[in-house]
């Protein structure tokens, strides 16, 4: 028998845990991603929206100096213009040392902006880059910039003014280039070209924060749903797998539990707690002769036998096991003693929920007790027997031989002789009838050698035919085919067979049939039956007929079936009679096989 590995061996728990950790490492890669995603989509649009501002405030400057002359104000102006826009916490234009020369707030214009960028320095001159920063208010910013040059095209090269803008220059005293105080206003021309700006717009990045933290939340209730259905889903799994060994440790639990109660070789009965009955195994379908699935359903007080209802209901009162030997007539069949059990089926509650009923066939066990009986008085009778017959036979061959000297002095018609002749005749009864005791009486000595029965069978037959032809009585024999061999003493079963056909030859005064036949068994044993169609046996005297001196012939000793079934015995056989009155006897004698079969292929 396979042993079958445990659950545990197939789907442990750490299988489930191991799942689960990859299901939630998967979640939350997805959600750095997707966070990710989300600040490089923010990074994309402010640089954007910030490059777009700066090209703007750069060609509102350009037009404004170009042909309207504008000066700091008119930019200043501007600039203000622009940082109004949602989403613009301040514009301001800065030399490289980070001095503001133009704010969104005029307040701040000379003061300083924290320009330290370190490897976030400005690129080339038409490309913007960002940073993260805070304000001096706390509030986080997106900053764009690059490098502020409204007069650089985009090929790079210095366009050319206007003709107002460069007549408004024309009337103000060159400057001289070493003096820093005379290098004029900061947005003049010369001074993009020489002093190089930078513009830095902030963006309030707290709309993208509010908008990034919904998303981590939304993100951690989808990954927190996702993880409980990933969970729920591996729980669902463990519990499919479980409720499947489940099943099939309770279906095996069922075949174990089916096939032991079928191979029980008693019989079992369940009723439910309305008395119906719902299961029985074969021997119980053997012993009482009712199909299972005829009488599934039925109630037992109207299937079963009287004594046996009274002894289930019984119990169902009493609440303990009761168990009793009785005779059970099951239909129209012959009364089956039974040893019979019943017990009451309580669950955990203590609720009565059925009753089972144990019986088992004694048929067996009382022909065993019967024989051991019939034993016991056997011996008893015999050792009795044995010594009365010593006892007796010496003195009559005395009386024998005296009847015979007065029968001898006796004139042949005298009364005398007629007495002396009856004593003599009753004498040598008497030494027959002792002969017989002693033969019941002594030890058996069986000279057991494998032999042919159907040669046994011919040579009785053989040495009873004249008897049976003087009565007008025919002999039958039918011999079986590849019978085996018997282990039997021939002499000792010769006499037991002659015993049986001297009985049916007596039994058919006014002639029959003595028939006798041999055939194999579906065990393997030799069989032989010899039957007569006499008047047959009362059914009251068939328990009877092998005791000694029971018979019921007027001149029988009542030994002659008594030592037969002794013979039958000491040979390891059994023999059963049956008969019908009027119609004749069948006497059936059964023998093992000889332990060595070789004899015969000899």
């Amino acid at each position: 028998m396979i042993k079958k590995k445990p659950l545990s061996l197939y789907f442990s728990p750490w299988m489930i845990i191991s799942a689960a950790t990859i299901l939630l490492v998967v979640v939350v890669t997805l959600a750095v991603s997707n966070y990710n995603r989300e600040k490089h989509y923010m990074s994309q649009i402010l640089l954007e929206k910030g490059s777009a501002l700066i090209k703007s405030f750069e060609a509102g400057t350009r037009t404004g100096m170009r042909a309207m002359g504008w000066g700091e104000n008119q930019i200043q102006y501007l600039l203000r213009e622009l940082a109004e826009q949602a989403d613009v916490l301040y514009i301001a234009v800065t030399d490289t040392n980070g001095r503001i020369l133009a704010h969104s707030d005029p307040a701040q214009v000379g003061g300083q902006f924290p320009a330290e960028f370190g490897e976030d320095s400005p690129g080339p001159e038409q490309s913007a880059n960002w940073r993260l920063t805070t304000t001096e208010n706390e509030l986080p910013a997106f900053e764009v910039y690059r490098f502020f040059n409204p007069f650089t095209g985009r090929n790079g090269h210095m366009r050319q003014m206007g003709r107002m803008g460069h007549m408004g220059h024309m009337r103000k005293t060159e400057p001289r280039e070493d003096s820093p105080a005379q290098r004029g206003p900061w947005c003049a021309p010369g001074n993009f070209e020489k002093n190089r700006q930078i513009i830095f717009i902030g963006f309030d990045r707290t709309p993208f924060i509010e908008a990034r933290q919904q998303d981590l939340r939304n993100t951690a209730i989808i990954s927190s749903v996702l993880l409980v259905l990933g969970f729920a889903g591996f729980m669902s799994i463990f519990a499919v797998q479980n409720y499947r060994a489940t099943r099939r440790r309770l279906q095996d639990t069922s075949a174990i539990a089916d096939e032991v109660v079928a191979s029980l070789p008693v019989g079992l009965m369940v009723m439910d707690g309305a008395g119906r009955i719902i299961m029985q195994n074969p021997a119980a379908e053997s012993i009482s002769g009712l199909a299972a699935n005829q009488v599934r359903g039925m109630q037992a007080a109207s299937i079963l036998p009287e004594n046996m209802a009274e002894l289930i209901s019984a119990d169902e009162s009493g609440g303990r096991v009761i168990e009793r030997e009785m005779e059970c007539r099951f239909g129209k069949t012959e009364p089956v003693p039974l040893s019979v059990s019943a017990a009451r089926i309580v669950n955990e509650d203590g609720v009565f929920i059925g009753s089972l009923v144990i019986f088992r066939d004694l048929t067996e066990i009382k022909a065993l007790q019967e024989a051991m009986q019939r034993k016991e008085k056997l011996a008893a009778v015999g050792d009795l027997a044995a010594g009365i017959a010593h006892e007796i036979r010496n003195p009559l061959s005395s009386v024998k031989g005296m009847a015979t000297y007065f029968k001898n002095k006796s004139a042949n018609d005298s009364e005398a002789r007629a007495a002396a002749e009856v004593m003599v005749q009753e004498t040598d009864r008497l030494n027959r009838v002792i002969s017989e005791l002693l033969e019941f009486a002594r030890p058996s000595r069986i000279d057991a050698r494998p032999t042919d029965i159907n040669t046994v069978l011919d040579h009785s037959v053989r040495l009873i035919r004249q008897d049976a032809e003087n009565q007008n009585i025919r002999l039958e024999i039918f011999k079986g085919e590849n019978l085996p061999l018997a282990d039997i003493d021939s002499d000792r079963f010769i006499q037991c067979l002659l015993n049986l056909y001297l009985n049916a030859i007596q039994a058919m005064k006014n002639g029959g049939t003595l028939a006798v036949q041999s055939s194999p068994s579906a065990e393997g044993e030799i069989v032989i039956r010899v039957s007569d169609t006499g008047p047959g046996i009362a059914q009251e005297n068939l328990s009877q007929i092998f005791d000694p001196y029971f018979t019921t012939k007027s001149t029988g000793t009542g030994l002659g079936l008594a030592i037969v079934h002794k013979i039958v015995e000491n040979h390891e056989g059994r023999i059963t009679v049956k008969s019908t009155t009027g119609k004749g006897t069948v006497f059936t004698i059964v023998l093992p096989a000889s332990r060595n079969q070789q004899v015969k292929e000899a």
